[in-house]
């Protein structure tokens, strides 16, 4: 298996954490945790992992003093504002909510590769987008028809600013991948995450009632602390390093079909045919803004300014 095809393997693995997590998220910060306190565990925790994993393999753990204030930035978007706003965000509107307007992030960075980065916008590109975010409108809102009762408008905002701000990080942290291996990338991004978060989510996190978690919690925060943390990160850098950041972000078409599959194995969901055709939709449309790629010169030409 080549290179590009185990990065693909594993920003869709990131993904079906990314997914998965936005069930746990709410199941967590209903009755044991406050969300700041999620993000405490979250961000410490994986914050230890990355660095023991420099302990058991040493290399130079140095960064360029060029580099200190992009690596500050992309731990402010990448996990600061990303994890805070996401977690609060689903805290406090429906999980069908949480999934549509993750789709913000690979409209933020198209906008941002036209605007900044010099990048054309071709028909395939276009239609991919289409095919992605139809696919995933038809999913979410034949979830569940009577989950928008518990959205809040403020918890909308919290995820339109969480994806925008990973939009961002998704944008600027490719020169440092240039520059470093990945992990030691994520090592230093969550390091300044922490000085951010750490200090704001410490009271939240000594009020935990720990009393009252049952194995359905642990499993929760296994899946946002382990799984949609240290090991999606971990999996999007590398993927970042591979296939690059607009691959990466049209990516986000499959969160909500992680996120419907998570919610047939924990509430008995069953899977129509109409949510098989979103699901195809959303494939088709990450295929699409993938293949951009593989166009001939002549093809590369038709494009929309």
């Amino acid at each position: 298996m080549g290179s590009k095809a185990k990065a693909h393997i594993a920003i869709l693995i990131a993904n079906f954490f990314f997914g998965s997590c936005i069930v746990a998220v709410k199941h967590l910060t209903q009755v044991v945790m406050q969300p700041l306190a999620l993000n405490f565990l979250r961000l410490s925790c994986a914050l230890i992992l990355f660095w023991l994993m420099f302990l058991i393999k040493p290399s130079n753990a140095s960064i360029k003093k060029k580099h200190v204030f992009l690596f500050f930035l992309c731990g402010l978007t990448g996990v600061a504002i990303n994890q805070v706003f996401f977690i609060k965000g689903a805290s406090l509107t429906s999980p069908v909510h949480t999934s549509l307007l993750a789709l913000v992030t690979p409209i933020v960075l198209t906008i941002i590769a036209v605007l900044f980065l010099g990048e054309k916008l071709l028909w395939n590109i276009l239609i991919g987008l289409l095919l992605g975010i139809s696919g995933a409108v038809i999913l979410i809102l034949l979830k569940n028809n009577d989950s928008s009762k518990d959205s809040n408008i403020l918890g909308d905002f919290y995820v339109i600013l969480n994806a925008t701000s990973y939009a961002i990080y998704l944008a600027i942290v490719k020169p440092l991948m240039d520059n470093y291996k990945p992990i030691h990338v994520i090592r230093w991004v969550f390091l300044f995450a922490s000085i951010i978060v750490l200090p704001i989510a410490w009271n939240d996190f000594t009020e935990i009632k720990w009393q009252l978690f049952n194995w359905t919690h642990w499993l929760s925060l296994i899946v946002v602390v382990l799984g949609a943390t240290f090991i999606a990160y971990l999996f999007i850098v590398y993927g970042i390093a591979t296939l690059g950041a607009s691959v990466v972000g049209a990516y986000v078409y499959t969160q909500p079909v992680f996120a419907t599959i998570t919610a047939m194995v924990l509430y008995n969901e069953k899977l129509s045919t109409v949510k098989l055709i979103a699901a195809i939709f959303i494939f088709g449309g990450v295929y699409l803004v993938n293949y951009k790629k593989k166009l001939s010169a002549p093809e590369a030409m038709e494009c929309v300014d």
